[in-house]
């Protein structure tokens, strides 16, 4: 059995997805903590309900992102994890934390990566005159929202949309391949090739919904 840590820092709703289809489907793996940033955090109590170890490493008292990080990495490490999940963690990881978890961390990005890095990624693909947006979930580097892509999912860009119906449409997209991404890593389905990442099966590594 795997075990999974996952971050967050309010709701959620990826962390949801993941436990809930690591249960439904019955995955070699168990969700074996789920750690927030900030103590009020919404998704703690889900975590909770569902029988998961929850821990909180508040940033605010740390003098320093490294000081932090250190401190994360401790709490992440008395859990064991084969995979730390970063789910709605609003934190920039300093490259030695990053560096800790090579190859067996993964983060989802609320773009076509490489398009749109960093924040206010559908604003942007907006002002763009997108025809599609998306997410991509990939494994964390020190570069931020850069790292091998295990999955990406595309979704139309409607007329009339802005950024909350844009981010609903994407969420929804997050949610069915976030959990796949996770599953096939503890079934040992991700394959290295140099500095990509394929199924072992080529089982196809995007989706695209209307």
């Amino acid at each position: 059995m795997k075990r999974v840590v996952i971050l967050i820092s309010g709701r959620g709703s990826n962390m949801e997805a993941i436990v809930k289809a690591c249960q439904a489907e019955g995955w070699p793996a168990e969700v074996a903590a789920v750690i927030s940033n900030r103590p009020e955090a919404g998704g703690l109590a889900f975590a909770a309900s569902h029988g998961i170890a929850t821990a909180v490493v508040d940033h605010k008292a740390f003098a320093s992102r490294e000081d932090f990080d250190a401190e994360l990495a401790r709490v992440i490490d008395g859990f064991s994890p084969d995979l730390v999940v970063l789910a709605g963690f609003m934190r920039i990881l300093t490259p030695g934390f990053t560096a800790r978890y090579a190859r067996r961390m993964l983060n989802i990005h609320p773009s076509l990566l490489p398009a749109f890095t960093g924040l206010h990624t559908h604003e942007r693909a907006l002002a763009m005159g997108c025809k599609l947006a998306g997410a991509t979930v990939h494994f964390v580097t020190a570069e931020l929202d850069h790292g091998a892509i295990v999955m990406q999912a595309a979704v139309p860009v409607l007329p009339g949309d802005d950024a909350t119906t844009l981010a609903a449409r994407v969420l929804t997209a997050e949610h069915r391949i976030y959990p796949q991404s996770v599953r096939w890593f503890v079934e040992g389905a991700l394959v290295w090739d140099g500095e990509v990442v394929r199924h072992r099966d080529d089982a196809a590594q995007h989706l695209v919904l209307s």
